[in-house]
């Protein structure tokens, strides 16, 4: 590799570190905002409307720079090593992740051919930050909220797992970028809908148990207000809790985003004539940035949409109990995921 194309793959992935990190900024000012206004007319109150401008559209920055201004508080008692790091691993989990995200054909940051792979792995760190942030706070109820955050993502990760390896044995690969390339040609080409139904309910319980994934309702034990004050992070203020509740927000778009590229057709249209100009190795740069920038508004329009049902059923579902969590994950979610990679893999051997 010449000393040149170094330098340009250099810019590249850090403009693609830059975009992704201002990207999750706006993403999640505006999650917030949709939070606030589905809550409000959910509850049939329409959430700001009088402070904040338009809507409320500016009270999620005065939020965010409250948190930024706020007085950074450690526990006298807290393992204090452990309590500043806890915050950084988990949002280091979570933008991890956005590595592979495939937002379109050429705005992936590394189309690894483990892409996928990569994904499930890397997304575990944020298990090991959320025990750190409750054993370190040395609190009760930041303990319990930790341990119930643990045994709840370690038990989903099996069935999220098993769900995603339906799209991947039809595909044959791990790739991301490969996975949604093989979805062109419209919404029936999709695999959600071209391998019906073993995609459809690979599908469903992806989505459900991504949902656990994120601690969302009705799932959100770890963070039960009414039974551990704020769960894991009770103790936290200031940047480091506003570390956790971004990251928060990311593990909902992210979830949503391996969802929209394994099973909804990524950057496709679902009607042909809606995609980009197509880019081949001769086009210009005017086509290629147009065909991204389309790729990008379907890809992001598809992954928002499933953040809005996240949060339509958090104002609609009571919370679980723990041993009903349990129950759905290893009695329901998990004989269903593995009878489905069976039939799917029948079928596999059975097409050739």
């Amino acid at each position: 590799m010449t000393f040149s194309t170094a330098m340009t793959s250099l810019i590249l992935k850090s403009s693609f570190a830059i975009g992704v990190v201002t990207f999750v900024s706006l993403f999640v000012l505006l999650a917030i905002w949709l939070e606030r206004k589905v809550a409000g007319h959910m509850q049939d109150r329409l959430g700001p409307m009088e402070t904040g401008g338009w809507h409320g559209w500016s009270q999620t920055i005065a939020d965010a720079i409250k948190l930024l201004i706020k007085e950074d508080i450690i526990p006298d008692a807290a393992d204090k090593p452990l309590f500043k790091l806890a915050p950084y691993i988990v949002f280091a989990g979570t933008m991890a992740s956005f590595a592979v995200i495939p937002f379109a054909a050429m705005l992936i940051g590394a189309d690894l051919n483990i892409g996928v792979y990569y994904l499930v792995a890397v997304s575990s760190l944020v298990v090991i930050g959320i025990l750190m942030a409750g054993w370190s706070s040395n609190n009760k109820w930041a303990l319990y909220g930790s341990m119930r955050s643990a045994a709840q993502m370690v038990s989903y990760e099996i069935p999220i797992g098993l769900s995603l390896l339906v799209p991947i044995m039809l595909a044959g690969s791990l790739s991301m970028g490969d996975l949604v390339g093989l979805q062109e040609g419209g919404m029936h080409h999709w695999t959600i809908f071209s391998h019906l139904p073993f995609a459809l309910i690979a599908f469903v319980i992806y989505f459900w148990a991504s949902l656990a994934e994120t601690n969302r309702t009705p799932f959100d034990l770890p963070e039960a207000e009414s039974e551990l004050v704020a769960g894991y992070h009770v103790e936290y203020s200031g940047m480091r809790f506003a570390m956790f509740f971004l990251a928060e927000y990311c593990n909902m778009f992210v979830v949503a985003a391996v969802a929209t590229a394994l099973f909804l057709g990524g950057w496709y249209a679902p009607i042909p004539f809606l995609d980009g100009p197509d880019v081949g190795a001769n086009s210009s740069m005017l086509t290629q940035i147009l065909s991204n920038g389309i790729g990008f508004f379907w890809f992001t329009f598809k992954a928002t949409m499933l953040v809005l049902v996240q949060m339509w059923l958090r104002w609609t579902l009571p919370r679980l109990r723990v041993d009903q969590l349990m129950h759905i994950c290893w009695k329901v979610f998990l004989p269903f995921s593995f009878v489905n990679v069976l039939l799917v893999s029948l079928w596999i051997a059975l097409r050739k």
